[in-house]
């Protein structure tokens, strides 16, 4: 049996990727982290879909990331902002990457060798650890310091956000992730607060994929 561990954060991407695991491998395990973030909708909204989709589902804790790393998603004095030239202030260092090798330990421990994440370059607002070139580091060094053969899949790394739309709708999850997901900077399910960066971000691309779904018929 091929097991996939997925990154699970209970919002659009995580979400479509779970669905796209699912597709995939004969079995499926969610891993969500604990690190003090801003809104813990995130993690009830992650369990909710976890428990609906009948999906082993872990939460472990990262607290110390929140020490080391104040930023909009873990600060409530911290605005989410996006400035010319600057990474956005949701930007957390490391996050990526020591959340894929925490999942790494659990999927040798599981017996799982993939590893699904949700990252994209196409529409990564510039964070360093959602690149291409990042990703295929790490699996080198993921394989080399566990001497496991891990495989790490990014079904939406080359994909803008209507891709990403359109990939929940060919795995006809669309009104699902409209509907139960939760991307909003403010901690609101589904259509969100509509004026944050992740909700604009979000809210472009359905309209994106709609219209070019409307103009194929």
């Amino acid at each position: 049996m091929e097991k996939a561990v997925v990154v699970f954060s209970g919002g659009q991407d995580s979400t479509t990727c779970l669905f796209w695991a699912m597709e995939k491998f004969d079995e499926v395990i969610a891993v969500s982290f604990d690190y003090n973030q801003r809104h813990k909708k995130e993690l009830e909204c992650a369990a909710e879909i976890a428990k609906e989709q009948n999906i082993e589902h872990h939460i472990l804790d990262m607290s110390l990331l929140n020490q080391l790393a104040p930023n909009a998603l873990t600060r409530d004095d911290i605005d989410v902002e996006e400035k010319e030239g600057e990474l956005p202030s949701t930007a957390v260092d490391g996050r990526n990457m020591l959340f894929l090798t925490f999942a790494a330990v659990l999927a040798k421990q599981k017996g799982a060798r993939h590893i699904v994440t949700g990252v994209c370059q196409t529409d990564f607002s510039g964070y360093p650890d959602c690149r291409d070139v990042f990703i295929k580091s790490l699996d080198v060094t993921l394989n080399l310091s566990m001497d496991y053969p891990y495989v790490i899949h990014t079904p939406l790394m080359w994909m803008d956000k209507a891709d990403a739309w359109q990939l929940a709708d060919k795995l006809g999850k669309l009104d699902y992730v409209i509907e139960k997901t939760l991307t909003c900077y403010n901690g609101i399910i589904g259509t969100g607060c509509k004026t944050c960066p992740a909700c604009q971000l979000r809210a472009q691309g359905l309209e994106k994929y709609l219209q070019k779904k409307e103009e194929a018929k």
